[in-house]
């Protein structure tokens, strides 16, 4: 598929200051000033904050009545639940929360829905049986914003609900104790763009701020809080960068016993961004995906270490088993694209029997592979679930509005939703949402690569890339940079791992670096030796036998004109 390449115009002046006046080398300074980051301040922040660069926990709305009310049930003893999300930020959000009031005495449980069975957020089944266990106090993490009827249930059973969240309110709120979210309209915290497991981590700042206690007492759960935050791809900026920055650095020497073992488990060397987004989140989402949610949930409160491993070990299987799902649902799914669906602007396929808690992961993979909005729907008998991905350009939740008649319900915003409908509305909605992206032409929108900066291979030394960790932690709104290397020569071409991945010797006059496209074996069959090539791709160092060497993670390339 055929990208549009576009380079950051540089502003070489700032470039040039930076340079000068910090000692900072090319490569990065270019990036930094990419990313509007030239002045001293902004630069220490982003390189290297500290525990300082937090915000005033009490400028989020409803904070005061939040900590005041918990403050109470510790006077007075009371029980209290979390009822939390199945996911790696529900997780953690229910693991630092419990933790931390525990420690101040409070005796406190937790619900987390079953994904499968009662899906995402609170639910009146769920409240009823919280209630009829005895409970009269709900604190919510990473869910409640939208559960105005289920509050007002438990309101109606005299219960107390306390709402921590961070995403999108409707225009009227839950009528709940405290409904502390920084997307709310009234909101004046600096940063609106927290995890839930953020929101929950400024509540137990709050909370020690007004018992005097020391900060250690709720920084030591950054661990947690990075891993939620890293997990839930929110924007790694501002006091996320905070959060993440710190909490990897507590990570490494992470006193939790469950996570200390998951990372074991995880067989990753190194501890950075990558470790949590492709080793630890994964591993926490594969169970509310297949349904045991609370086995995550249990590894991170663990206090022994053997059990720990045996959590750990059980998780590390889900998603193995996950992981084998996933490739079935994909490779039928594809099959049916190619039969059916491939010339269609819009890509919506279905089957019985699809796993609804992993399809969402395949519609991911399909827009990926196609560049088309995709939705994967699995039918139960007459019920039918799905997951749907964008692309940037279709607004994915407004096309669903216009075929809205033909479906039971749905939710999810611009690039990502989920379906409800019955089974003799499919061909009706299918053909309706088919019309309508092909009006807006969507096969016509192009992929974009935003290119930080062309390099020639003279000007990139080891110490160059190795300073590009700097930039650490990489994820949403902070991507990992992206370089153009033109009119390199391949020296050699071969594919590795039975054909999947593609290796390359790649040459500038004297100047030789090595080259790998993962995924991206097929490519052997378009380029010969000696071609001339264009490398779009990220820098890294190779380290083998005790030698380091500087490599191309090879995004995209092309013939050189």
């Amino acid at each position: 598929m055929n990208k549009k390449w576009e380079c950051y115009e540089i502003d070489e002046i700032k470039v040039n200051e930076l340079i000068n006046n910090y000692g900072i080398n090319k490569i990065l300074a270019r990036i930094l000033v990419n990313k509007k980051i030239t002045k001293k301040e902004d630069i220490d922040l982003f390189m290297a904050p500290t525990r300082k660069d937090f915000h005033d926990p009490f400028l989020l709305p409803d904070m005061e009545i939040i900590v005041d009310r918990i403050l109470k049930a510790i006077g007075l003893k009371e029980k209290i639940i979390i009822y939390g999300d199945y996911d790696a930020d529900g997780i953690t959000s229910v693991t630092v929360l419990k933790s931390f009031l525990e420690e101040r005495g409070l005796e406190v449980s937790s619900y987390i829905p079953n994904r499968l069975d009662e899906g995402y957020g609170l639910n009146k089944e769920a409240i009823k049986k919280i209630h009829d266990d005895g409970f009269k106090l709900i604190v919510t993490v990473d869910c409640g914003i939208s559960g105005i009827e289920e509050v007002d249930y438990a309101n109606s059973l005299g219960m107390e609900i306390l709402i921590t969240d961070h995403h999108e309110p409707a225009e009227i709120l839950p009528k709940a104790l405290a409904v502390v979210d920084a997307k709310r309209r009234d909101n004046k915290y600096p940063f609106s763009q927290l995890a839930g497991v953020g929101i929950v981590f400024k509540l137990i700042q709050a909370i020690s701020i007004k018992l005097n206690l020391d900060e250690k007492e709720f920084l030591k759960y950054l661990d947690i809080v990075c891993i939620g935050t890293i997990s839930d791809i929110v924007p790694l900026i501002d006091e996320n960068r905070v959060i993440a920055k710190l909490g990897l650095k507590l990570i490494a020497q992470t006193k939790n016993i469950g996570l200390k073992a998951l990372l074991e488990v995880t067989g990753f060397r190194n501890i950075d961004s990558g470790t949590i987004s492709f080793g630890v989140a994964p591993r926490i989402n594969a169970c509310g995906r297949m349904g045991n949610e609370k086995l995550a949930l249990d590894l991170f409160l663990c206090k022994d270490y053997e059990e720990a491993k045996k959590l750990a070990i059980k998780l590390n299987e889900y998603n193995i088993e996950r992981q084998n799902i996933e490739k079935r649902i994909f490779d039928e799914a594809v099959e049916k694209i190619e039969e059916e669906e491939k010339e269609k602007s819009c890509i919506i396929v279905e089957k019985e029997g699809w796993h609804h808690g992993i399809i969402g992961i395949v519609a991911s993979k399909v827009t990926e592979m196609y560049f088309k909005p995709s939705i994967l729907i699995c039918f139960d008998n007459n019920e039918g679930t799905g997951s749907g991905r964008s692309v940037p350009g279709f607004d994915l939740h407004d096309a669903l509005t216009k075929c809205s008649n033909h479906l039971e319900k749905f939710g999810g915003h611009s690039m990502a939703v989920g379906v409800t409908l019955k089974k003799n509305e499919f061909e009706s909605f299918k053909k309706e949402l088919e019309e309508y992206a092909k009006q807006l032409e969507v096969d016509k929108i192009v992929p974009v690569i935003n290119i930080d900066s062309e390099l020639c291979l003279r000007n990139v030394d080891i110490e160059s890339v190795k300073s590009l960790k700097m930039l650490e932690p990489f994820g949403e709104a902070n991507k990992m940079p992206l370089f153009l290397f033109e009119n390199l020569k391949i020296n050699s071409i071969r594919t590795v791992s039975e054909g999947k991945h593609l290796k390359l010797t790649l040459k500038d006059d004297n100047y030789m670096v090595n080259a790998i496209g993962f995924n991206m074996g097929e490519l052997s069959e378009k380029f010969l030796l000696d071609d001339r090539v264009d490398i779009v791709g990220n820098l890294d160092i190779n380290s083998f036998n005790g030698m380091e060497n500087i490599q191309i993670i090879i995004k995209d390339m092309r013939k050189s004109y």
